[in-house]
């Protein structure tokens, strides 16, 4: 799915949360889950997360930024969008690709949380030793 409407869509995940990232030329805003950037990601670092492609590609503040995101928890949407942002801005221009190509941030981050095995009580414990 390309241009439509000079918009560029990406989709974006990380562990269980998926992102869907629409980009256009314009002032700057980002909106996620019709809430504002600020509001629904309230940590520092999880903004900086986000930030990072348009730092990398330097267009911060060139594009709007529109984001529908669910499943998981804030660490893992913060990922999602930093990946579906990545991958919308590779789209928009061949260009943006190498330098975030280099900074890793194209690649899909494959962990994930480790499924519980039956017969245990966790993903990895397992039930104590006796001896006796």
């Amino acid at each position: 799915m390309a241009a439509v409407l000079d918009r560029f869509y990406a989709t974006g995940r990380r562990k269980t949360s998926v992102a869907r990232v629409w980009i256009r030329p314009g002032a700057g805003r980002i909106v996620v889950n019709r809430r504002a950037f600020e509001d629904y990601f309230p940590r520092e670092t999880l903004r900086m997360i986000i930030a990072q492609p348009l730092e990398v590609t330097s267009t911060a503040g060139q594009f709007d930024i529109f984001v529908t995101v669910g499943g998981g928890g804030p660490t893992g949407q913060a990922g999602a969008v930093r990946h579906g942002l990545s991958r919308a801005l590779a789209r928009f221009d061949d260009k943006l690709r190498l330098p975030l190509k280099k900074a890793g941030l194209l690649t899909r981050d494959p962990r994930m949380r480790e499924r519980k095995k039956y017969g245990q009580p966790g993903a990895r414990q397992k039930f104590q030793y006796s001896k006796r």
